[in-house]
């Protein structure tokens, strides 16, 4: 029992059960948002009237209802598309930015004599030592 304890009071368990109690509530906006907005959207778009959830073909008194499959095919197509643009993109930036800053190392740029990593601030290439220009320094 000490050792079942020890593990569900770690950081890494308790972190994920925050993140999937998080992801489920995160999840039940993005797909309302789809559903609300962009779903009719691209109806409006495509003029295709109506839900899609009840289209289907019939063949020997069998029914297919592919407009369900369509249905969860367009919704999770528009729900990926919000998610990476909303909110991956922006975490990826965001991480970019934090890391350049933590690393501690200063932006760089290249030498144009030759090709080499150096400071964005250096005035002069520590490996050729050519003379640079700096972008606030030309005309």
């Amino acid at each position: 029992m000490k050792g079942f304890r020890g593990f569900v009071l770690r950081g890494n368990v308790v972190d994920l059960a925050v993140g999937v109690v998080i992801g489920a509530a995160f999840t039940g906006v993005v797909t309302a948002l789809v559903h609300a907005f962009l779903t009719p959207l691209a109806v409006f778009v495509t003029g295709a009237g109506g839900d899609l959830g009840h289209r289907g073909l019939t063949l020997r008194h069998v029914r297919f209802e592919y407009g369900t499959f369509l249905d969860a095919v367009i919704t999770f197509t528009l729900t990926a598309a919000v998610l990476y643009l909303l909110v991956v993109r922006p975490a990826d930036r965001l991480h970019r930015r934090i890391a350049a800053h933590q690393d501690g190392h200063p932006p760089e740029h290249t030498c144009p004599e030759c090709l080499s990593a150096i400071p964005a601030q250096a005035t002069r290439c520590a490996f050729c030592t050519a003379e640079l220009v700096r972008s606030a320094d030309r005309p």
